[in-house]
C-alpha cells in the first residue's frame, strides 16, 4: 500500500494514503454539512480573533503565549460580545489552543465549533445539537447510523438524557450536586461514570454542580444546579453547553475567585477581560451556547481512537 510521508507526533509511523484521504474528506464533508445546517437555520457565521489580549480565565485551562498576547482557548468571550451587540444567532468554526493538552482525545491545537442562540437557553441549543448532529451524520452516511468502535451508533433515535446527580448515585455511589468534591468528581466521572454510559446512541448529562458552572448561569433549587449539559457519543465527550451567565457582577466574582485559585496552585493568572465584562454590563440577552469538538466528531465518524489520527499534520 502506498503511504504519505508524514511523520506522526504519536510515532505511529506514516499514514496510509487511503486512510489519510478518507479522514481529510470526512472533515471537509462534515464542515460543509455543518455550515449548510446553520445557514438554513438563520445563523450568521462569524470570525473572532485567534490571538487575544487575555484568554478566558478558568480554573483548569492554560493558554499558550503568543508574544505579548495569547492564542485563544475558545472564541467564547468575543462571541458573547457580539451577542451583546445585537447579533442573535451566530456560529464559528476555527482553531483553538490549550497548553498541556496532549493525549488520545486531546491536542494543544484543535478545531472548535461554537454557536449561540440569543433569547433561548441550554435546552434550546440542545434541540439545535440534536438536529445538527442528525443532519451531519445523515449527510455523510446516507442514514442516521454509523459504525464506531465495534457497534452501531444511532443518532436518529431518542437521545438519552440523564441528570448528573442520578448517574453519579447509580455508578459512583454519591451525589456531587449536593456535596461537591472537585478531585473525586473528576476521577469518578472518568473512571466510573463515562465507561457506563450507553454507546449505541447519544447521551446527554445535564444539570451540573454549581462549582462546575464556569460561565454558565445557575438555577435555584435544593440544591441549585448549573445550567450545563455535556454530550457523549460512542462513549466520547463531544460537546459542552451552557445557559449563559449574563450577570456581570457574578461573572467578575467568579473570575476573581479562579484567579485566586490559580495563583494558589502556581498556575498563570490572566488579566480579566474588561471589554467582555463591560459588554455584560451593557446587557447581553439570555442565551444558550455550545462548544463542539470537530476533531472528536471526525474521530467518531472515521472510527478512530486517537485525535492525532484525524489531524493530517498533528505536530
Amino acid at each position: 500500500m502506498r503511504t504519505v510521508s508524514i511523520r506522526r507526533a504519536d510515532r505511529y509511523g506514516p499514514v496510509p494514503l487511503s486512510g489519510f484521504r478518507s479522514v481529510v474528506e470526512i472533515r471537509a464533508r462534515l464542515l460543509q454539512a455543518v455550515r449548510a445546517w446553520f445557514r438554513d437555520h438563520g445563523f450568521l457565521e462569524v470570525d473572532t480573533p485567534v490571538r487575544v489580549r487575555t484568554p478566558a480565565l478558568e480554573r483548569h485551562i492554560d493558554a499558550i503565549p503568543s508574544g505579548s498576547a495569547f492564542l485563544r482557548t475558545s472564541p467564547e468571550l468575543h462571541m458573547k460580545r457580539l451577542l451583546a451587540a445585537g447579533y442573535e444567532r451566530i456560529f464559528q468554526v476555527g482553531p483553538c489552543f490549550r497548553a498541556g493538552e496532549e493525549g488520545a482525545y486531546h491536542h494543544t491545537e484543535f478545531t472548535m465549533l461554537e454557536w449561540y442562540r440569543a433569547g433561548g437557553g441550554y435546552l434550546d441549543v440542545l434541540a439545535d445539537a440534536k438536529a445538527l448532529v442528525r443532519y451531519a451524520v445523515t449527510a455523510l452516511q446516507g442514514q442516521a447510523v454509523f459504525p464506531c468502535r465495534g457497534r452501531l451508533v444511532d443518532v436518529g433515535v431518542a437521545w438519552e438524557s440523564r441528570k448528573v446527580s442520578e448517574v453519579f448515585l447509580e455508578y459512583a455511589g454519591w451525589d456531587p450536586v449536593s456535596d461537591y468534591d472537585a478531585d473525586r468528581f473528576t476521577v469518578d466521572l472518568l473512571e466510573k461514570v463515562e465507561p457506563r454510559l450507553r454507546r449505541d446512541r447519544p447521551v446527554v448529562l445535564m444539570d451540573y454542580p454549581v462549582r462546575t458552572a464556569a460561565l454558565a448561569r445557575c438555577r435555584a433549587g435544593n440544591p441549585p444546579v448549573a445550567e450545563r449539559w455535556e454530550l457523549y457519543m460512542g462513549g466520547l465527550e463531544l460537546a459542552n453547553a451552557f445557559g449563559e451567565l449574563t450577570d456581570a457582577a457574578e461573572q467578575r466574582r467568579r473570575f476573581e475567585q479562579w484567579a485566586d485559585e490559580r495563583n494558589a496552585a502556581g498556575r498563570p493568572v490572566y488579566a480579566l477581560d474588561e471589554r467582555f465584562l463591560e459588554a455584560l454590563e451593557q446587557g447581553m440577552p439570555a442565551s444558550g451556547g455550545v462548544a463542539l469538538g470537530i476533531d472528536r466528531l471526525v474521530m467518531l465518524l472515521a472510527d478512530k481512537t486517537r485525535i492525532n489520527e484525524v489531524r493530517p499534520f498533528p505536530d
